[in-house]
């Protein structure tokens, strides 16, 4: 399936209250910055849109090319401000703490096996319950085996696009939510979508993350 990146250089409304609308989805941001955006055309062929000149980032456009080839047609937004945090994020977009879909990575302690959880935003991640349905306990990964194993740093790890298959688990709590957002391969890059796409874009399974300490 082709591609297509269609990036703009654009500038935000200073009023908050303000949205910029992207076919049926209402998005906001409170930066007042310039951003950069592409928007992922799976229906164009990449060869239409060679001449184009992208604006994004290199890995943030690699995020918009796997959107693209996986047919979802969605915006990623790369501010001037970091969204590496889960309130930074939020802060940018201006939507609720837990509409951040926020990537995790962990290390099976016996096999060395990467495993993605995306969480929301607004929870901590039971790492026993994680264990469990890997099959292996895992602890956190460092800086350098995020990287080796998605392709991005830690921050700006998207949910698909990574150098290798990684098993992953997305936070149910995330579900409930009409949209969402996550990182697009900067730490000031980010795209919404729907729940229902993050399941399928990842293959992922929906579970109980969420630790209740």
């Amino acid at each position: 399936m082709g591609t297509q990146a269609l990036a703009v250089y654009a500038g935000l409304p200073p009023d908050p209250g303000q949205r910029v609308r992207e076919g049926n989805r209402l998005s906001g941001s409170r930066n007042e910055g310039r951003i950069h955006v592409g928007i992922a055309r799976p229906d164009r062929d990449r060869e239409e849109t060679m001449t184009e000149e992208s604006s994004l980032s290199p890995s943030a456009q690699k995020v918009l090319d796997a959107l693209a080839v996986l047919g979802f047609a969605c915006k990623i937004i790369e501010f001037t401000e970091s969204t590496r945090t889960s309130a930074e994020a939020a802060a940018r977009v201006g939507c609720t703490l837990g509409q951040i879909a926020k990537s995790l990575v962990f290390r099976g302690q016996g096999t060395g096996k990467p495993v993605l959880v995306i969480a929301s935003g607004a929870n901590h991640v039971d790492e026993a319950k994680i264990s469990r349905m890997f099959g292996e306990s895992i602890g956190r990964a460092d800086a350098e085996f995020v990287r080796q194993a998605t392709g991005y740093a830690i921050g700006g790890v998207p949910p698909i696009g990574h150098t290798q298959p990684i098993e992953t688990y997305i936070d149910e709590d995330l579900l409930q939510y009409a949209t969402i957002w996550a990182a697009a391969g900067t730490p000031n890059a980010v795209f919404e979508l729907v729940p229902g796409e993050l399941v399928k874009m990842t293959g992922g399974k929906a579970a109980n993350v969420r630790s209740e300490r």
